[in-house]
């Protein structure tokens, strides 16, 4: 199968100056004579994707997977390398990227659709259409400079995806929006999966990766280090997140002075999760069990430092790797838990009513600010044999009756 996107070799350096001089003297004072450190948002990146794949882009925070979008975007050249991508592109960037502040959300329509390369004649024709989608049709005469970032999420992905791309680019847009919103972007991203259209779809979402994509590709320190179906990417991605990876790389220009602290680009692994282990309702680990058995889950952790007020979140896997439940310890009003050192959470579940199959689970710690700080990831957790005639993935009990 052709390529639709072609990314060969591709690198993009910032430079960070320690002095910003505001005025146009202290400009021409100092011209070409500011100290400044190089950093690298993306470094050697090299992969292809095929026309009508939809591809996941994962990574941490500075990971450079947002810079690399918009490169594909046409927003931001490469410094070193090339992209290559054939049809049209439309990107969904930013919350109100390409929006005047000034106009109305109609003027903001057509503007951005002819920017991206829609004849004015087919806006007009499309118009009805991108209010609809947005749902904004009260406000549509409005200025977006009053609007929410909500309303801003669905006005700008209504353009994108009715000005008939090739290409979607999608940069985690989709958590701004409320829940009916999300769900009509997912299925308009399904509409056209089966168009055969390519998407590139950045998320922090590792469950919405796996539901949408088909395959993805992990940044760290803007460099790839994980590609693969998206059960294999998310186990990279959790790898380079036990390593503490986070921001980008600096390399100081022979004359710079600045100022910045390159610890202050990493975090620290606070928090690791380092086993998730089963047993089944007599105590065996990893052994069969039987529909509506019990089930116990254990989760060892070990932190560097005493950490307050911690939840903790269990996700059971489908053996297609889909969700089929997720849960979190504060949903089910539990109290923070206070963690140090080596430790371990239980979970105990009464009954499993799932029929055949190996079942994967996901153990998520997250802190008092609802950030995600550790999680892992075991593919194979248990297996559920089925003794009796039914089939499906869940065990369901029924009583018949009948009347004549």
């Amino acid at each position: 199968m052709a390529n639709a996107i072609e990314i060969d070799g591709v690198t993009k350096i910032f430079r960070l100056y320690s002095e910003k001089y505001t005025s146009l003297k202290e400009r021409v004072i100092h011209a070409g004579k500011n100290p400044y450190q190089e950093f690298y948002a993306l470094r050697d990146v090299t992969f292809n994707i095929e026309e009508g794949s939809t591809v996941g882009l994962l990574g941490h925070n500075g990971s450079g997977k947002s810079t690399l979008l918009k490169t594909m975007a046409g927003i931001l050249q490469p410094t070193k390398g090339e992209i290559r991508i054939k049809g049209r592109v439309s990107a969904m960037l930013e919350i109100g990227a390409g929006f005047h502040q000034e106009l109305t959300g109609r003027d903001n329509i057509f503007l951005s659709a002819t920017l991206l390369g829609l004849p004015v004649k087919e806006v007009e024709g499309r118009f009805d259409e991108i209010v609809e989608f947005s749902e904004l049709g009260k406000f549509i005469d409005n200025q977006v400079k009053h609007y929410s970032s909500g309303m801003y999420a669905r006005l700008g992905f209504a353009v994108a995806v009715n000005v008939d791309p090739d290409v979607l680019l999608v940069d985690e847009v989709l958590a701004v929006g409320d829940e009916n919103f999300q769900r009509k972007c997912i299925e308009r991203i399904k509409l056209f999966q089966r168009e055969g259209r390519t998407i590139v779809f950045v998320s922090h979402s590792p469950d919405l990766v796996r539901t949408v994509c088909q395959s993805a590709y992990v940044l760290d320190h803007g460099s790839l280090i994980g590609r693969g179906e998206p059960s294999e990417a998310i186990a990279a991605l959790r790898d380079s997140l036990g390593r503490g990876g986070v921001g980008g790389s600096l390399i100081g220009d022979e004359s710079s002075t600045a100022q910045i602290d390159p610890t202050a680009l990493v975090v620290e692994q606070a928090v690791t999760v380092t086993a998730l282990k089963c047993f089944s309702g007599v105590g065996q680990e990893n052994d069969h069990i039987s529909p509506h058995d019990s089930l116990n889950v254990h989760v060892a952790y070990h932190t560097q430092r005493p950490i307050g007020d911690v939840s903790l979140t269990i996700q059971f896997l489908s053996p297609q790797g889909e969700t089929i439940f997720a849960g979190n310890t504060k949903d089910l009003d539990l109290p923070g838990y206070d963690i140090d050192g080596d430790g371990v959470f239980e979970l105990y579940f009464e009954s499993l009513p799932l029929l055949d199959g190996v079942y994967g689970i996901v153990a998520m710690i997250i802190d008092a600010s609802g950030t995600l700080v550790s999680w892992i990831e075991e593919k194979a957790a248990f297996q559920v044999m089925n003794p009796s005639k039914v089939s499906g993935l869940v065990a369901l009990t029924f009583r018949v009756t009948s009347s004549s």
